[in-house]
């Protein structure tokens, strides 16, 4: 005989919820900047990962995507090995696709203060939806 109750506590226990908006694990503390001395020859700089992984807030799985960050420099460019721990910190993070997105771009343009920045987050499909989302800066705006 089946034990219904206990399959039902098995269930419950799946139902994990990362804490939402638990956004201060991310450390953009790591971040670094070297100087961009050509400022007159202005250079477009792209970065992708197909690495990145935040946590989804309401079911805790993991939501995988490749990143792309777009920008136009200003006086100081992305140290990359900074990037990378830095991007490593949403491992964990319970965070929705689009703040994740959001947060990165505000993150990345108060470093280094570019010209122009894009970042395109497009997330492997889950539950049979696909996800991309992109936002912008321009020292314009």
């Amino acid at each position: 005989m089946n034990d219904i109750s206990g399959l039902e506590k098995q269930y419950k226990a799946l139902d994990w919820k990362a804490p939402m908006n638990n956004e201060e694990a991310i450390d953009a503390s790591c971040l670094l900047t070297f100087p961009y001395d050509y400022a007159e020859n202005p250079a477009e700089v792209v970065i992708d990962t197909d690495e990145f992984t935040a946590v989804c807030p309401w079911t805790g799985l993991p939501d995988q995507g490749t990143l792309i960050i777009t920008y136009v420099p200003g006086d100081s460019v992305i140290e990359l090995k900074s990037l990378k721990y830095y991007l490593f910190s949403f491992r964990d993070v319970g965070i929705v696709q689009e703040h994740a997105t959001s947060r990165i771009l505000n993150d990345l343009v108060n470093l280094c203060k570019p010209r122009s920045m894009t970042v395109s987050l497009d997330y492997n499909v889950r539950g049979g939806l696909h996800t991309a989302v992109k936002a912008e800066y321009s020292q314009e705006s």
